[in-house]
């Protein structure tokens, strides 16, 4: 503390505004509480989040340097404002959820790599949402050492997030913020005894697993094939290896005649052909046998980007009966998760067998779309509890998720690839190869029309194929 008598002052001011609160409450790490400290109050009292910036930042010893600031969202944003107009420090933000359109950063502000950044915070339990903080930041190439918070709940952040190599500095702890309110007649003797009581109980919350950030340095591909299940899987990290690239053709043509020639062209340069087998008008019985042969010639994989959507039953005969007859002739298919667990149940009922592979629609590239935050940790739970058949995700920014790109087993191919950053009218936003897999922590390009409109198809897969083995390469140094 900076000084008893302003420390009480500010306990005192928090309690008079109803910040803090006594009953039953469910906190984010999911114990029950009997005390709830609720600081989105102090949004409207400037004086009082002017008093707690300056006390906040007042408790940082003078060896703590930073060149920057990030408040942990939402509650702390405020107060890092505050602080860094005060300061004169630069703030940075983190974007809980990524969007899909704009520039799709998971950072937002000015930085470089190697810069500190310290992590402002209103409260800690478990550290949790320090931890999702400092993964992204840290991913960005930013230093995270330090957070300060106003208030330390004393249940085991400090020691979680120094097993993440981040010191908590904290302005008060929760035990003595309820002694002063008891000494000066807030709260009686049997109220802080009942928190005293809760805090001696819960003086370790974990950190749940999802909140520890992934390592900055990828597996190789080379390692990965060791850890993948599945056998399509398995032979698409081979033959990314083999073939050295990470290259997808989306190739959406008009006719079947037109992919099975474009497949032929491209295929020494690619790792997978994704096609939409429903959109080609001449589709004829044996076009699958026919790019089967094409795919075994020149050793790639094909993903048929169907998209199945309905229950379990229903996919099932849409995946091996119909005119596309798609279980014989393609390695992988995809599926969103908007049906429940039931449709990988189904899919895997049929493919599993034949050692066909599945990618779950973790994101979408499309502006506006619903593939996002608990949808997405969604997708991933359902992976993991299939990971014999689920071989991986149609990803957008892996790197944001809380997790990074999770469990290596897991393959991330990315849509909307091109070398330039931009978007179509249709809503289609595209990112560059090294951003796709360099800053966003992807695998796989899908490249479309960079290729198929290209006045030379074949060069340009060249380039596209370069660029992303290149930006691999980098990533795992």
């Amino acid at each position: 503390m900076s000084s008893s008598s302003s420390m009480e002052s500010l306990i005192l001011q928090l309690h008079e505004i109803s910040a803090v609160k006594f009953g039953t409450f469910t906190l984010k790490s999911g114990i029950t509480s009997p005390i709830y400290i609720d600081l989105r109050l102090i949004v409207s009292y400037p004086k009082l989040l002017q008093l707690i910036s300056d006390t906040i930042i007042s408790t940082l010893p003078k060896t703590t340097t930073f060149d920057l600031l990030c408040g942990v969202p939402y509650t702390a944003l405020p107060i890092a404002t505050v602080i860094s107009t005060t300061t004169n420090t630069p703030m940075l933000m983190r974007r809980k959820e990524i969007k899909t359109y704009g520039t799709g950063k998971a950072i937002e502000g000015v930085f470089v790599p190697d810069q500190t950044c310290l992590i402002v915070e209103d409260l800690v339990t478990s550290g949790t949402s320090v931890i999702e903080t400092a993964a992204p930041l840290r991913a960005a190439g930013l230093k995270v050492t330090d957070v300060v918070v106003l208030i330390d709940r004393e249940q085991g952040g400090r020691e979680n997030l120094a097993g993440e190599g981040i010191v908590l500095h904290s302005m008060v702890k929760l035990s003595e913020m309820v002694r002063v309110l008891r000494e000066k007649g807030k709260v009686s003797e049997e109220t802080e005894a009942m928190v005293v009581k809760f805090l001696e109980e819960n003086k370790r919350v974990a950190a749940p697993a999802s909140a520890v950030p992934a390592s900055k340095v990828r597996v190789s591909f080379g390692e990965r094939v060791k850890l993948a299940k599945n056998p399509s899987g398995k032979k698409l990290f081979e033959v990314m290896v083999k073939k050295e690239s990470n290259l997808c053709l989306s190739a959406d043509v008009n006719t079947a005649a037109e992919l099975l020639a474009l497949a032929d062209k491209i295929g020494p340069e690619i790792c997978m052909l994704k096609t939409h087998v429903d959109i080609l008008p001449d589709f004829t019985p044996d076009f699958g046998s026919k790019l089967r042969t094409i795919a075994d010639k020149h050793n790639f994989l094909i993903f048929e980007d169907r998209k199945f959507a309905d229950i379990g039953n229903t996919v099932t005969m849409q995946y091996e009966g119909g005119i596309f007859r798609i279980l014989e002739w393609a390695d992988i298919v995809n599926c969103h998760i908007i049906s429940g667990p039931g449709i990988v149940d189904g899919l895997k009922l049929k493919g599993l067998p034949r050692g066909r592979g599945l990618l779950l629609l973790a994101e979408m590239s499309s502006a506006g779309n619903f593939a996002k935050g608990d949808y997405t940790a969604a997708a991933a739970k359902i992976a993991e509890e299939h990971s014999d058949f689920v071989i991986g995700f149609i990803s957008v920014n892996p790197a944001s998720w809380p997790t990074g790109p999770s469990n290596p087993a897991f393959i991330h191919a990315t849509p909307g690839v091109q070398l330039v950053k931009g978007g179509d009218a249709l809503g289609q936003q595209y990112n560059t190869p090294n951003s796709v897999i360099g800053e966003r922590g992807s695998d796989i390009i899908i490249v479309g029309r960079g290729i198929v409109k290209a006045d030379n198809p074949v060069d340009a897969a060249r380039d596209y194929r370069a660029q992303g083995w290149n930006a691999y390469l980098a990533s795992c140094k």
